[in-house]
């Protein structure tokens, strides 16, 4: 089940991703959009969305893997699913927080 839920919020972040990309910068948090210029937002959204897309995906991969692996009871999978999961968390947080520090001038800054 809670892979499910794994894949489910995998499907999420993609469309957030994917919303971002088109400038909607809305759903971040005020700290990461509140020194953006008005002529970065397209930039620093599809960098962020870019971010979150790939967290998707590491999300739906994970999910697919892990359940292959019990349905096919098949260890190898499962063993499998958790760095890809850590990698696709690991690259798109890293490009996000890449993009808020550029053109938000600091991640946490008032």
């Amino acid at each position: 089940m809670e892979e499910i839920v794994t894949g489910i919020l995998g499907i999420v972040c993609i469309i957030i991703g994917i919303l971002n990309t088109k400038g909607n910068i809305k759903m971040l948090h005020t700290y990461h959009r509140n020194r953006v210029a008005e002529e970065d937002i397209i930039p620093f959204g599809k960098k962020v969305g870019l971010g979150m897309i790939i967290i998707g995906i590491g999300f739906i991969l994970f999910s697919c893997l892990y359940c292959a692996g019990v349905l096919l009871e098949m260890d190898i999978l499962r063993i499998v699913a958790i760095p890809i999961l850590a990698v696709g968390f690991a690259v798109g947080i890293t490009i996000s927080l890449c993009a808020i520090k550029k053109y938000n001038k600091g991640i946490f800054r008032k």
